[in-house]
């Protein structure tokens, strides 16, 4: 084995829109949106210094919003070097008043506040030519700015913000008081565009084509001449992955499946028959279900259970090792690489992202053990979902695999509030395939992004049924719509279908007496329960 490297393929990249972070809920979302834009981008924080933006070679830079006041004392602030950059620059929200501070602007407080939907009167400018001269936007603030720098040119204003744009397009400067990146500004995006075009003048060449050119190349430099594993799960995220590494390096690559015994219904028949018939790739399945189901007994800790998981996956790769040689391994022949799944919201989440907080440890983040055999290939750590999605389809994988609604690596058994059992997998997998099926007869598969079924294992509730008492367990289904799991909103499913769904399981799953509705967002809720 090489010495282990936890690191990922690097993109060979253009230069980068660098977002800075204030400690934005949305500051991933917009570099996300940036992207849309075919332009690529990545997240940097506040406290990067001039030096150590100017290293990455950007081409702009867009300040986020975040919940401070920019006078306050501790305030979230940016090098000040970074102004004398000469880089194209554009504020949001928070970063607007960044910006306006420290180019010579008044920033104060309104006296009033702006949350939500707000309506905006534009009075000129590059960003807003054509829009309606009135029109809602998205706010989130209690200062604002009163003054724009000298040079600056005010477009926009609103009842509580007297300067809510303004823009310098001379010197490719511009900014806005509201947030352009979400969907409750109509017209957010088109916004964004412009400065990054027309503003800019930047060229929109992110494309999926490119990166997955980029993204095999850098994957052959990384390999070299050695071998490779992929620890497939059957979602679109891991065969995207191993669509990729095949690409790169061919039959020296082996595709892993391991059943960890917490799989839904019908799912290793599905990856063994259309993974293999999309790729022609080599499959190798292990059944370790006893092994995790051993670890797992008792743990009721989500965090633990992720990092259980995580471990044993990489102990199942490392028994693989000898399959995927054979008569090899004599020789002295190794597998050296691990490929796996990673998105750039899993290693957000993780704690990986700039200055962001460990919401949760994905099971290929967060839980990989510290004397880890392999060197990690990991061709999809920078890209959100929906760019995964379109390299997956760039390489002629079918839509059965590239539109699979999202599934955790630790699969079931974070669908499992409380602590792992064979009896309570086979409840929550008879109730999570009756959900997918009347989901798939209903025709809302596209409209659902992801519907995790949950089993409150330690939660009983009195019922009646069949004219008796029971004391069973509530299902929670968690119906979500979402972009790239970075934000999401409970999908408003049909109640007739809610209703088959919830009959056929109190009927159908026993020990199953109530099924319940999650209608929580992300934030303040995650999509999983655990």
């Amino acid at each position: 084995m090489t010495e282990p490297q936890n690191s990922a393929v690097s993109l060979s990249a253009p230069r980068p829109v660098l977002v800075v972070d204030f400690g934005a809920q949305y500051a991933q979302l917009i570099a996300r949106r940036v992207r849309e834009a075919r332009i690529y981008s990545e997240v940097v924080p506040h406290t990067a210094t001039a030096a150590e933006i100017e290293a990455k070679n950007p081409v702009a830079i867009v300040l986020s919003g975040g919940p401070a006041s920019v006078y306050a004392d501790g305030a979230p602030s940016i090098d000040p070097g970074v102004f004398d950059l000469g880089l194209p620059m554009f504020g949001i929200c928070y970063g607007f008043q960044v910006m306006a501070q420290a180019l010579g602007g008044e920033v104060a407080k309104t006296g009033s506040r702006e949350y939500g939907r707000t309506d905006m009167e534009v009075s000129g400018g590059a960003l807003h030519a054509g829009l309606p001269g009135s029109h809602p936007v998205w706010m989130s603030h209690g200062d604002s700015v009163h003054a724009a720098p000298e040079g600056f040119e005010v477009t926009a204003t609103t009842a509580g913000a007297p300067v809510a744009a303004f823009e310098n397009t001379a010197g490719k400067m511009a900014g806005v008081q509201y947030h352009p990146e979400v969907l409750h500004s109509p017209h957010g995006q088109e916004v964004l565009t412009r400065f990054l075009t027309e503003v800019a003048g930047l060229e929109p060449s992110w494309t999926a084509a490119n990166i997955a050119d980029q993204l095999i190349d850098a994957v052959r430099e990384q390999v070299g001449e050695g071998r490779a594993i992929c620890g497939l799960s059957g979602g679109v995220d891991s065969a995207v992955a191993a669509a990729l590494v095949q690409r790169a390096i061919g039959d020296r690559l082996t595709c892993v499946f391991v059943d960890h015994g917490l799989l839904r219904a019908g799912e290793r028949e599905q990856v063994e028959k259309e993974f293999v018939a999309s790729t022609g790739a080599r499959l190798v399945t292990r059944d370790d279900s006893d092994t995790y189901l051993g670890f797992l007994d008792g743990v009721t800790d989500p965090e633990e259970k992720r990092k259980i998981i995580g471990r044993e996956f990489i102990r199942s790769f490392e028994g693989a090792v000898s399959e995927v040689l054979g008569a090899e391994s004599e020789s002295g022949a190794s597998v050296d690489f691990l490929v796996q799944g990673t998105l750039y919201p899993d290693v957000v989440e993780s704690g990986g992202g700039a200055g962001t907080a460990n919401i949760k440890s994905h099971h290929n983040v967060g839980g990989l053990p510290e004397d880890l055999e392999f060197s990690l290939v990991e061709p999809l750590r920078l890209l959100f979902k929906d760019e995964v999605r379109a390299v997956g389809r760039e390489l002629g994988l079918p839509e059965s695999i590239v539109g699979r609604h999202p599934f955790p690596g630790p699969g079931l058994a974070i669908r499992i509030v409380g602590a792992v059992s064979r009896e309570r997998l086979d409840t929550l997998r008879a109730a999570d395939a009756i959900a997918r099926e009347e989901m798939t007869a209903a025709g809302l598969d596209d409209q659902v992004w992801q519907c995790p079924v949950v089993l409150l294992a330690d939660v009983r509730s009195v019922g009646v049924q069949g004219d008796g008492r029971t004391y069973g367990h509530p299902i929670v289904l968690r119906p979500v719509s979402s972009e790239d799991a970075m934000t999401a909103d409970w999908t408003r499913m049909p109640y007739e279908t809610l209703a088959k769904i919830s009959n056929r399981i109190t009927n159908e799953v026993p020990d199953v007496n109530r099924v319940v509705l999650d209608v929580t967002s992300k934030p303040p809720g995650t999509i999983e329960w655990e």
